[in-house]
């Protein structure tokens, strides 16, 4: 999908015979994918290459044409599907995919009415790559995140994350929590360490190339059981400090190889060489090289985003894959986001058969629809705070009042309660009176009936009552 002012633009470049590609170079639509890289420069000198789009011709189940943010002369690829006019639904990926891991989501959830946007981290997918490892950095990051979303004024977001997207989209989350109206997290966290502590000993000598084994040779294409529920059944994953060297030094990784490990499935051939398409050669891979390695950044970094995260009350939900071997896989890293955050009470939290780490791929259509159903119905449980107000006005001989409010919605920021005018709010609808009837909370003990379907159950919010213009407190 292309929005009207995208379209118009590439219109008027047509009529102009071309305006050129962003970041200074326009080549890329014509180079052979195992052509020599082109080394380009930002205005501030930053060295970067730009996967060919010949790499992506025929990506089996990926028809999807890229968009393109500029943010600091290098551009950020993202898909964007479904109705324009749709309630957001915001992908991120980890490492070393990119958004091709939500090929599987992205039609159920733009089927479903949502317009659906997955963004490629920088040094990724379709997104410009940095040459230099120095280029990249956890808070970097974060803050051209923060930046697409403000770029593409994204707002009452339905969150899903994985892996170093849980990083980096939890964290913005966690300090800009009014631009979210609810968060699905999968088989990823946000982790907050002591400033100072640097949790794994640095990779000497990045930048060398290395023969190195593979730490994912012991995983079978078809994996096997590591747990019973949440106790362990066989020894799995790797040592992380072993996988942050290999990715950045060893001349036989490839995403491929990591998606197919960490998968409960066999990949087809085909689809292994999708995640490898960003990366025609090692020229290319230094963003993905280097990711592993910026976990010895987050020192300190995260303390402000968890407080904001453990206030977030709003829906947040955790579907796990039941056999992801790393860390992030555990019951105990689902089970601390369930117990500290809030929104997370009384969801249907839930651990995925037949599905590991990558379990976007595993099971994403089952996902995409859990996600439907998580999006569309927010649950009223005690304690939610909602925000009510009055429109009272004569009806024969006594009074009616029309009650608007964001019950169903869990969500009442104290700034845009405070903000309102009910003299003006009574002036604009012409009511005889506006009385301001609320905050308020639930206190329901228990509730019965059936659910109606999904495409008559969407909430809308009054503009009057809570606008995302504030933050929950």
């Amino acid at each position: 999908m292309r929005h009207p002012l995208i379209l118009l633009v590439a219109l008027a470049c047509a009529a102009l015979a071309g305006c050129g590609d962003a970041g200074n170079a326009g080549t890329s639509r014509s180079l052979a994918c195992d052509a020599d890289p082109e080394i380009l420069t930002t205005d501030a000198g930053v060295d970067f290459v730009r996967t060919p789009d010949s790499c992506f011709e025929a990506l089996p189940g990926w028809p999807y044409e890229p968009e393109y943010v500029e943010i600091d002369g290098l551009r950020q690829a993202y898909v964007d599907e479904g109705p324009a006019n749709g309630e957001v639904v915001l992908l991120l990926h980890g490492q070393p995919t990119w958004s091709y891991l939500y090929r599987k989501m992205i039609p159920v959830l733009a089927d479903a009415g949502y317009r659906v946007i997955a963004t490629d981290h920088l040094g990724m997918g379709r997104s410009d790559k940095p040459i230099d490892i120095r280029s990249y950095s956890y808070l970097g990051h974060y803050d051209r995140l923060l930046r697409f979303v403000e770029a593409l004024d994204l707002r009452d977001i339905n969150l899903f994350v994985q892996d170093w997207g849980s990083l980096l989209g939890l964290r913005v989350a966690g300090l800009h929590p009014e631009r979210f109206a609810r968060i699905a997290v999968g088989d990823g966290t946000l982790p907050v360490i002591p400033a100072g502590v640097r949790p794994y000993p640095t990779v000497e000598n990045p930048d060398e190339i290395a023969d190195l084994p593979s730490v994912f040779a012991a995983l079978p294409a078809q994996q096997f059981p590591f747990y019973d529920g949440c106790e362990p059944l066989a020894a799995g994953g790797t040592d992380f400090g072993a996988w942050m060297t290999y990715a950045m030094k060893a001349v036989s990784f490839r995403p491929s190889e990591v998606v197919e490990a960490l998968t409960w499935f066999d990949l087809p051939e085909g689809e292994e060489a999708a995640y490898d398409a960003p990366f025609p050669d090692r020229t290319y891979m230094a963003g993905v090289r280097v990711f592993p390695s910026l976990v010895n950044e987050l020192g300190g970094a995260n303390d402000e985003a968890w407080a904001g995260l453990t206030s977030f009350e709003k829906p947040f939900l955790t579907l796990w894959a039941s056999n992801d071997p790393g860390n992030l896989g555990r019951c105990a890293t689902q089970q601390r986001l369930i117990d500290s955050i809030p929104g997370a009470a009384g969801l249907p939290h839930d651990r995925l058969a037949e599905a590991s780490h990558f379990l976007q791929d595993d099971q994403g259509e089952e996902i995409a629809r859990r996600l439907v159903r998580h999006f569309a119905f927010s649950p009223l449980r005690r304690g939610a705070r909602y925000c009510e107000l009055l429109l009272v006005n004569p009806k024969g001989v006594g009074l009616e009042a029309e009650v608007r409010g964001t019950q169903g919605l869990n969500y009442c920021p104290a700034a845009s309660w405070e903000a309102i005018d009910p003299e003006a709010l009574q002036e604009e609808t012409g009511a005889l009176a506006v009385v301001l009837n609320g905050p308020r909370y639930w206190l329901p003990n228990a509730t019965q009936g059936s659910i109606p379907s999904i495409q008559t159950s969407r909430f809308r919010r009054s503009e009057h009552v809570a606008p995302r213009d504030g933050r929950d407190r």
